[in-house]
């Protein structure tokens, strides 16, 4: 069994994640909140402690404060414990003052750090996927291979190609080519592995794995992202192995996809468990007490902890922690993502004092289609309506600072953290 002390983890904590705007307004997109508790970047981190990778680096650069924040009340090692969880922030140094330029430029600009763990071999991941991966099976797997490099690749159908970035494998699993994107038919039939099957093509998840003298090496040339310039520059010059994952596996790219993977999880039966004994996700104990609900109707809900919902009715809906639902709100295929704090009487008097709602839902409202981001204000008797048509608010902000403060992307409304939405506001 492969000696996971030699496997080193890099996560990269992204860039500006326009797509998931205005979620990442004021954080990095790994920090987005998921599933009511989580956020993305417990997802990769609780990969890497399972497979017993005890040397973890997240390289970040953009709206990094709150992920920073995460990262340090979470994943703390004593010090009788040999590995260690680093943050590597993007920085000008005297041979470099620009900011990350792409997947692979984040670790060249990190090679001294990276360098001296000493690892024999270099785990690159993304922030911002969901997936449970065995990464213990994929070393060994790479190393049983003699690979200089593997991928993780997803059997995808052909309705999938355009949008992915598209790896020919020959029987022996070696990868011999590679197109980003490719959206002629013929050329996608060219780039099946597997003719005839269902899912004929395999796809990149972005997730490789590297020896680490090779991987300096590749980064001393030219060439700043990985799945562009770096992976298909070593096709043929190097034996690149694809690794198999038939597991559920999403990347949370746009709205549209948080939103429904979101929902997916309140599920009955969600493809992705979260209640797994023997590989839980791992994320920041807050110590709050269990949820209280005081009457109404609740159905396919995935409720945090330290909740109070009063007489509502919930359906389809991800709750998220500290949430305050008040009496007679309908709350219908959205996430709410809670609160950092709980008001106490001093707060609610200066909020009715200057007509400010409270944190939390007010009564009588009505909210179907929407994502409520931490921190929000919804006054009484709200009505917020998705609307598939609608169009999507400008990035520079739209509708924020003004007296109704909520975004449109996808045909989903969403109510930035900390917005306010006064009361008797109909979206």
């Amino acid at each position: 069994m492969l000696d996971m002390s030699k496997v080193m983890g890099v996560i990269l904590g992204g860039g500006r994640g326009t797509r998931l705007y205005p979620l990442t307004a004021e954080r990095a997109k790994p920090a987005v909140p998921l599933a009511g508790k989580y956020r993305l970047i417990d997802i990769p981190m609780s990969n890497c402690i399972h497979a017993g990778i005890d040397k973890i680096a997240v390289l970040t650069q953009f709206n990094s404060a709150s992920l920073h924040r995460h990262l340090y009340r979470t994943y703390t090692r004593d010090m009788f414990h040999r590995g260690w969880v680093q943050i590597l922030a993007a920085e000008q140094t005297p041979t470099s003052g620009e900011w990350y330029q792409g997947t692979a430029d984040a670790v060249r600009k990190q090679a001294i750090e990276l360098l001296e763990a000493g690892s024999e071999y270099t785990l690159i991941l993304g922030g911002d996927h969901l997936y449970r991966m065995n990464y213990r099976d994929f070393a060994e797997k790479h190393i049983a291979a003699k690979a200089d490099i593997s991928i993780a690749v997803q059997p995808v159908t052909r309705i999938d190609a355009p949008g992915l970035g598209i790896l020919k494998m020959d029987p022996d699993s070696v990868i011999t080519e590679f197109e980003e994107k490719p959206k002629d038919p013929a050329r996608i039939e060219e780039l099946e592995s597997m003719p005839g099957a269902e899912k004929p093509l395999m796809a990149s998840m972005g997730i490789y794995l590297f020896r680490t003298e090779l991987l300096f090496e590749m980064l001393s040339r030219p060439g700043d992202d990985f799945g562009k310039e770096i992976i298909p520059g070593a096709i043929g010059d190097y034996k690149v192995v694809g690794y198999r994952f038939d597991g559920f596996w999403e990347d949370i790219g746009t709205i549209r996809r948080f939103y429904e993977v979101n929902l997916e999880m309140a599920a009955a039966l969600p493809r992705f468990n979260l209640y797994d004994r023997d590989h839980p996700i791992y994320t920041r104990p807050r110590f709050l007490p269990g949820s209280k609900v005081q009457g109404g109707s609740i159905h396919n809900v995935l409720l945090s902890d330290g909740c109070r919902v009063q007489d509502a009715t919930i359906r389809n809906s991800v709750i998220g922690l500290r949430s305050i639902i008040a009496n007679n709100v309908t709350l219908d295929s959205s996430i709410m993502m809670g609160s950092d704090i709980y008001e106490n009487d001093k707060d609610r008097a200066e909020n009715q004092r200057i007509g400010r709602p409270n944190i939390g839902i007010g009564s009588g409202s009505f909210i179907e289609g929407a994502i409520i981001d931490k921190n929000a204000r919804i006054g009484n008797g709200v009505v917020i309506r998705s609307w598939a048509e609608r169009p999507d608010t400008p990035e520079t902000g739209g509708e924020l600072g003004t007296e109704v403060n909520w975004v449109s992307r996808e045909g989903i409304v969403i109510v930035p953290k900390n917005a306010i939405i006064p009361d008797g506001t109909t979206i």
